[in-house]
Formats: C-alpha cells, structure tokens, sequence
C-alpha cells in the first residue's frame, strides 16, 4: 500500500535530538499511513551512523552542506512524492494519533492547505509552546502571536483553544502541508535562511485564497530553542530582518507605505531601549537586520510585484487589525481569549 504522508524531520548535528525524539516519530508514524524522512544539512557529527545503527527504517537524504531551515527542506522535499508532507522539528516528541486528525482534516476539504497541531513544550507541558502553541497569528504591522501566546507571555494549557480554528500562520515546529501546493508556491523563502519562513509561506497561501487551521486533537510537545535560544542575538537579528522582508513581499499596496512607516518606527523603539537597558547586541542585531533589509529590496522587488498580481484576497480575516505590541505594552493584554471581535 502506498503511504501518502511524510514526516519529514530537517538535521544539522543533532545527533542527541536525534536520539531522544526520534523514537517517538517513529513509533507513532512509522505505520501504513507514513514515511519518516531525515533531511541532513551536511552534519559533521554522527548523526547519519546513528540512524543507519539504530533506525533504518528511516530514510535519509544527505546534503552538501547546511542550506538553512528553508533552504534544506526545499532542497530536501525534492525527492519527496508523498500527497501531504510534515515539516517536523528535530526537537518535538510526538503523541499517539497525532496524524489521523489532521489527515482527515485535509482530505475532507480541498481548500485548506496546511494544518498545525496543538503544540505544547517539552519543558513543561501544561503550558504551550511558543513557536506555534494552538495556532499563530499576526497584526497588521507584521508582529506574530498565538493562541496561546502573546509576545512573551505563553498560556497554561486548560483546554481553552480545542477547538479546531483558522488561523494566519501554521508553526513550521509541526507544519503539514499539501506537498502540490507547497512546490507550486516555491516552498519556503531560501533567503530567510531561517525563523519567520514559515509565516510568509502561509501569508502567500492566504493570498491564494486558500485556508489554514489548527486542529487541536492531534498534540505534540517541542523543546524549542534547539538551534538557537529565544534570547540569542542572531535570532533577533532573524527574526526582525526577515519581518520585514515577509511585509515588503506580502503587503496589498492599499496600506503598503502606512504600514511600513509604522513597524519601521516600532522598530526604532525597540532599538533605543535595548540601548536603554545596554542591551548592546541586541542593539546591533536591530540595527543590522535593518541594513540588510534595506540593502536587499532590489531583490524582493520581482517577488512582490508577482505575488500583489497573482493576490485573490486582499483583506485576509485572521491579520488582526490592531498593534498587538500596543495592547501587550500598554494595556496589559497577555492572553488570546482578551483579544476582543477578533476571529469569533
């Protein structure tokens, strides 16, 4: 019988992440429904030997050297041919039953094209995770969210999100995905090279037209922080660049240069209080991931005037309308479920 799902897992010297989850991958996808692909970025330590000893019932494609998080997989998935595709973290422990739900989801509707489980942390899991939790959104000026996640305040899981839900965003810790589509799209943006890929993947999908949930049934549990810890410059530097780069692609021109103005302002805030604070890196992670934003538009520009003449929505329901930087700072909001007339 031909399996139509791929676990697909993306490693780069992770040989202990290897060994602690791989296991579960394996136990609870290694049936007749999937496959379990380990994508190597060229890793210098043993992970390939640990799989071939321990776990050939995994299959590998080796790498020339380490493409990235978005660059790995695309290179990777060519040789994939499985229907739907699962981009999993090399970090996440995975439940019983956790395919079944979301396969089921995506066969049913032709429409949506990617869905996310509920993902709590490994560290401690009565909490949600933070790349990702039950579902993630953005505001209007391009700052991601969740539900169960609002800048750094991450919820207790008591049930509150399990509800099967719409969403912006679907974490690219546990992100399955028609692999038609995913390759018809062009995949993940290789020039992120990492952090943020997975949200412009999706803004482009929305565009399109097509849809995007989270279906809380299945659950999985993500260490996170693997390759790089929440509070590590190059992250900032990450993550800020590539924000930018996702709102110069994907913006409708109606609100193009208001927006921009904005987030750019915002961003000059956070700049001047990490100095405030001497947060010194941080400082120059903000300030440089400007500089290359602004030194890379010439080679976003094709990418942003194809993307705004192939758009088919122009006024995507799950953008939340409001500065969610505002709300937290200001006015105390920490939890999803106080966002008010916002997806209902």
């Amino acid at each position: 019988m031909e399996k139509k799902v791929a676990v697909v897992i993306l490693n780069w010297n992770g040989e202990a992440l290897l060994r602690k989850y791989l296991p579960s991958v394996i136990e609870y996808s290694n049936n007749n429904l999937a496959n379990v692909y380990v994508i190597d970025n060229d890793s210098k330590d043993d992970s390939i030997e640990i799989m071939k000893n321990n776990y050939p019932e995994v299959k590998i494609i080796r790498l020339d050297k380490n493409y990235g998080f978005a660059g790995g997989y695309n290179k990777g998935l060519k040789e994939i041919k499985e229907k739907y595709i699962v981009l999993l973290n090399s970090d996440v422990r995975v439940s019983p039953k956790w395919l079944e739900p979301m396969i089921d989801l995506l066969d049913k509707d032709s429409k949506l094209v990617a869905v996310q489980p509920k993902i709590l942390s490994d560290r401690n899991s009565e909490y949600f995770e933070h790349a990702g939790a039950c579902g993630g959104y953005i505001d209007y000026l391009g700052y991601p969210f969740c539900r169960g996640r609002i800048v750094a305040d991450i919820e207790k899981d008591e049930s509150q999100y399990d509800e099967s839900k719409e969403i912006f965003w679907a974490s690219g810790a546990a992100l399955f995905i028609r692999n038609s589509i995913y390759k018809q799209v062009g995949g993940l943006d290789e020039r992120f090279f990492a952090h943020m890929e997975e949200i412009d993947l999706c803004w482009r999908l929305h565009s399109l037209g097509y849809k995007i949930k989270c279906e809380p049934k299945s659950t999985v549990y993500h260490f996170g922080g693997a390759s790089l810890g929440y509070d590590n410059p190059r992250k900032l530097y990450l993550n800020f660049r590539n924000s930018l780069f996702m709102l110069y692609k994907n913006l409708n021109n109606d609100v193009f240069y208001k927006t921009m103005f904005f987030r750019l302002l915002l961003d000059g805030v956070a700049a001047f209080m990490f100095l405030l604070k001497f947060q010194f890196k941080n400082f120059v992670s903000v300030w440089n991931a400007h500089i290359d934003f602004y030194s890379s538009l010439k080679k976003f520009k094709k990418d942003r005037i194809e993307i705004q003449s192939k758009s088919k929505i122009k006024n995507i329901s799950t953008i939340y309308n409001r500065s969610i930087i505002m709300k937290y700072y200001l006015f105390s909001l920490k939890k999803f479920s106080q966002i008010k007339n916002f997806i209902s």
